[in-house]
């Protein structure tokens, strides 16, 4: 996984390049109405019930667009809220308030709401020894917030992107030549390159699963699309060879079956692809 100064150098990332994207030369509708020396105050208002995400991400925004914004938090990552709750209470200029806003709020609608479904699944895994994943199927340029409101909701993450773990997948197997010459090429590539990287492999069938357990080294394997009963026969195949991973249209409904299964985790894509923003707003007091 990526290490935590690399981390925070993305969300520096997406801080600045959404800062120019929303600005751009000046926020114009409060520059030409609200005077330069102008205080204000807003707190953040909980409109949905759900898990909040984003507030020490909209700490950073704030800090950003003007270190002498004061922020009072009054409810903190990963907590659960409901209708009328309020976050925060942010005070300063007022111009400088208004620059953050849309900013804050669409970075926590989305968090939130990915938070929320997280926890979602976590609830439903209770108990069982499964864990659940994101993907990379996130929205291009904000990935990292949205793998953080996984951490929040209190699940894990997968692979960040492509450079910090090996996953080969069935593209990689059909172009390379199979399962078993996959990842005796891979292999060759990381002691060529001296990478220490952990090595995840796709099986589509059970021959495929044969296969991989013919080669040592490898983390865990990928169950794409297996129904439930050929789940539990591919985990007790694998034993403890490796780490087991399901995925595949694994939605509320199926996750607790395929958890019962044994696997040890599930991935699930539709966390950071498939959420509606939770909705919060931004009043001036």
């Amino acid at each position: 996984m990526i290490s935590k100064d690399q981390f925070q150098k993305e969300l520096e990332i997406i801080i600045k390049n959404a800062l120019r994207e929303d600005v751009g030369d000046g926020d114009h509708s409060s520059l030409a109405c609200i005077p330069n020396e102008a205080q204000g105050k807003a707190k953040l208002l909980v409109k949905e019930n759900g898990i909040i995400a984003g507030v020490a991400f909209a700490k950073m925004i704030f800090e950003e667009v003007d270190p002498n914004l004061r922020i009072d938090i009054l409810i903190n990552d990963g907590e659960p809220v409901k209708i009328g709750d309020i976050v925060f209470y942010i005070a300063g200029n007022s111009q400088s308030i208004l620059k953050a806003e849309r900013l804050v709020l669409n970075s926590m609608q989305r968090m939130s709401a990915i938070a929320s479904k997280t926890k979602q699944f976590l609830d439903l895994l209770d108990g069982s020894k499964t864990k659940i994943l994101d993907t990379r199927k996130t929205t291009p340029g904000i990935r990292a917030i949205e793998k953080w409101a996984v951490k929040i909701g209190g699940g894990e993450n997968h692979r960040f992107a492509l450079y910090d773990m090996i996953m080969l997948k069935d593209n990689h197997i059909d172009f390379a030549g199979g399962v078993s010459l996959a990842i005796q090429k891979t292999k060759k590539y990381l002691v060529d390159n001296n990478l220490d990287l952990k090595i995840i492999v796709e099986a589509r069938s059970f021959s495929e699963i044969e296969e991989v357990m013919q080669n040592d080294g490898i983390y865990r394997i990928l169950l794409d699309n297996f129904n439930f009963e050929d789940t539990k026969k591919a985990i007790s195949l694998i034993g403890d060879y490796c780490r087991t991973e399901s995925s595949g249209n694994i939605t509320l409904k199926t996750a607790r079956t395929y958890a019962d299964c044994g696997v040890d985790y599930i991935s699930s894509g539709a966390l950071t692809h498939s959420v509606y923003n939770m909705d919060l707003s931004l009043k001036a007091v």
